[in-house]
């Protein structure tokens, strides 16, 4: 008759292994003897042996009772099982390390392709981080709860920025968020960017990809940054629609 300890040391794991074991009812655990000790049998270190053998072969603990008892064909069915659902956790983790990988690769790992693709065209423009953020975040929400809206708009978002006006107009707003809300070019701005809109609906039978009026306030709300300047330009363009 053996401890605990003896027992682990025996089977190569720890005390607490043995007790995590006892606790899932793997393993027996003995009564006290007349010295206030837990004595195992050579049976229990046999036993502990196979538990810990099937456990570090990636058996579950909740299936290595049943194994511990199964007939030679119950035996191969249920590992045959277990095989097929770790290689679909293999499978996992193998693309979680691709989404972990593409972490240095940026917003990739948030977002569509399109979109990556669209917000590293604003960068190469020298658009701000600022902004970049802005429009990331907003991507990201977007394609969460609005995937096919979001993809027709990243797709009409990369087709203008192509358009000389278009990039221009951008950076102006972008830089606009310092301006001070009496500043003249806000009023300018907002012409152009009307204009530019405007021209864009009507030229070449092209049509805008138009997002539900709810999404759009829920975006608006979320994304939480703005500027005096640029409340400002939402006031001048609000009161356009209006004339």
């Amino acid at each position: 008759m053996i401890t605990i300890g003896q027992l682990a040391r025996y089977a190569g794991v720890t005390i607490k292994a043995v007790r995590v074991y006892h606790e899932r009812g793997l393993l027996p655990e003995p009564p006290r003897d007349s010295s206030g000790y837990r004595r195992y049998s050579a049976e229990d270190a046999i036993d502990l042996v196979k538990i810990k053998t099937l456990a570090r072969s990636g058996v579950p603990l909740a299936r290595i009772k049943e194994l511990l008892t199964a007939n030679s064909d119950e035996f191969a069915a249920a590992i045959a099982e277990i095989d097929r659902m770790l290689a679909e956790r293999a499978e996992e983790i193998r693309r979680t390390r691709e989404q972990i990988a593409e972490l240095g690769s940026g917003d990739r790992l948030f977002v569509s392709a399109d979109v990556a693709e669209y917000l590293a065209r604003l960068r190469e423009l020298g658009v701000s981080d600022r902004a970049v953020r802005i429009e990331r975040d907003i991507w990201i929400l977007l394609q969460s709860v609005a995937p096919e809206q979001a993809s027709d708009w990243v797709a009409d978002k990369l087709d203008a920025i192509d358009d000389p006006r278009f990039r221009a107009i951008y950076l102006d707003y972008d830089a606009a968020f310092d301006w001070s809300p009496d500043d003249p070019r806000l009023v300018d701005l907002a012409d152009r960017t009307r204009r530019w809109i405007i021209g864009r609906r009507t030229g070449a039978g092209r049509t805008t990809p138009a997002l539900d009026p709810k999404l759009v306030r829920l975006v608006n709300e979320s994304v939480g940054v703005t500027s005096p300047a640029w409340e400002r330009l939402t006031k001048i363009a609000q009161k356009a629609t209006t004339e």
